[in-house]
């Protein structure tokens, strides 16, 4: 059930107790001025179809609950508890005045993320976008109206990049995987086990950790040493299969967690088993983690990772404004993607940009000969080996290494800053709403140091008229 808010509330309106004296000028307040919180609140409601039971909490606190843990890198708890005692935060999210209390439990954040999906997000920054691009056109004095009545052509310009976004977990290690492999089914046989069925079926747990313990404390292993280890251990996870085969064909039940955690386990196991079968390190839908089974290795060829794990994603960046065009966490070739990021540009402004920054992985035969069917002019040089008269232009294509950079920045910005060099929840769902989650930060960012970019102009340009009204009548 959700109940609407009084509306959007404005800083005069919010309560604040005797000897609190609040700056409209804080950060806080002038990024809640930023967000349509009405229009939003509106989408939001229709997650709740149900007119009965418990009233969920408002669309601004779950929101601003979550940009204020991105923006600060805060757990569940510590939001809960910076947001009580910061008047500015409490106003920030919505609430009507300063209260000494927790907003929430913080196990509520989890429904924010899983409620909050990558697609609402993404609708919630784009309209964050709109909102700022016409504010500034609406400043704009010296915008030409007239350009609306020409038919549109190509203008701007768009830049594309991927990057990988690393969750928060164990290297993968063949033997230390089928390691916890082993210790979970342990754990699971003994659960389903009953002692008034017999005996318990032999698991040998004190001899495999003290085989898995023989590889993994030692520095420098050989290639046959971990081969044995592997082998040692998919004999143990493989025994303890068919121990829980052989309790479930009898009659015995497992909870729903044992259940995924049982068939997770099973691909592991036939995994590691064809890999070693064959002297491979490759598979398909290769699984590195058991408690995040989704994630998959992506190939970086970095000087830092050859492999990181976690998310793909894709981003655009247009007029200095972040967008989210792809995540994935299965690797994928980004070239493919390229024509429907321009499809969305020609959606959003009604145009196709006039430029498009990539790199070369973009520069194939189809993205070329699709761009040039459209006017658009993908930087780079042309495939194959250079002509023998062919004239480049050094220049643009400097400028155009230069400008690309933005998107570089923008990746950097959002892992340092805004909580994409390290993911650290668990699911699927909220794994890519953080993601999406730290972009919307990131445009918030940008929207609010332009503003205060422009203010600082606007009032350095007073200052030095009245700096040169005061000397003319020096001299005179």
């Amino acid at each position: 059930m959700y109940k609407y808010s009084d509306g959007q509330i404005r800083f005069s309106d919010f309560n604040q107790p005797m000897g609190l004296t609040m700056s409209p000028e804080n950060r806080w307040v002038k990024k809640a001025d930023l967000i349509p919180w009405d229009e939003l609140e509106c989408e939001y409601a229709g997650l709740f179809k149900s007119k009965t039971g418990t009233v969920a909490k408002p669309f601004r606190l779950a929101l601003g609950a979550l940009l204020i843990q991105i923006e600060y890198g805060y757990s569940d708890e510590e939001v809960a508890l910076q947001i009580r005692e910061n008047p500015y935060l409490q106003y920030f999210c919505g609430m009507g005045g300063y209260e000494d209390k927790a907003p929430f439990d913080p196990s509520l954040m989890v429904h924010f993320r899983k409620r909050l999906t990558p697609e609402k997000i993404s609708a919630i920054n784009e309209r964050i976008i709109q909102k700022a691009v016409t504010k500034k056109q609406t400043n704009d004095k010296n915008k030409d109206n007239n350009d609306k009545d020409e038919p549109p052509s190509n203008k701007g310009t768009m830049i594309v990049d991927a990057t990988c976004v690393p969750s928060n977990i164990k290297y993968p290690q063949d033997t230390a995987l089928l390691n916890e492999s082993r210790e979970k089914l342990e754990k699971i046989i003994k659960t389903m086990h009953n002692p008034d069925d017999g005996k318990k079926p032999r698991t040998y747990p004190k001899k495999a950790r003290r085989d898995y313990l023989k590889i993994a404390r030692k520095k420098k292993k050989t290639k046959q040493e971990i081969r044995i280890s592997v082998r040692k251990q998919l004999q143990y996870v493989k025994r303890d299969i068919s121990h829980i085969q052989t309790m479930l064909k009898n009659g015995k039940t497992m909870s729903t967690k044992h259940e995924e955690q049982f068939e997770i386990i099973k691909e592991i196991y036939n995994q590691q088993q064809h890999m070693y079968k064959e002297r491979t390190h490759k598979v398909a839908d290769r699984i590195v983690n058991i408690r995040q089974p989704y994630i998959r290795p992506i190939v970086r060829g970095k000087a830092k990772a050859m492999v990181e794990f976690g998310a793909k994603i894709e981003i655009s960046v247009t007029e200095g404004y972040v967008r989210l065009e792809k995540q994935s966490f299965d690797a994928y070739n980004e070239s493919e993607s390229l024509r429907e990021a321009i499809e969305r540009y020609y959606e959003r402004y009604g145009y196709y940009p006039k430029r498009v920054l990539a790199d070369k992985i973009y520069r194939n035969r189809t993205n070329i000969a699709y761009c040039k069917q459209k006017g658009i002019r993908l930087s780079g040089p042309a495939l194959g080996r250079p002509k023998k008269d062919e004239a480049t232009d050094k220049k643009q294509e400097y400028k155009d290494i230069c400008e690309r950079v933005e998107v570089e920045r923008a990746f950097s910005h959002a892992k340092r800053k805004f909580g994409m060099g390290l993911i650290k929840t668990y699911l699927k769902e909220t794994t890519q709403a953080v993601i999406a989650l730290s972009i919307l930060a990131l445009n918030l960012h940008k929207i609010h140091c332009a503003f205060l970019l422009s203010f600082f102009a606007a009032w350095l340009k007073n200052f030095a008229f009245e700096l040169c009204e005061e000397n003319l009548l020096a001299v005179r």
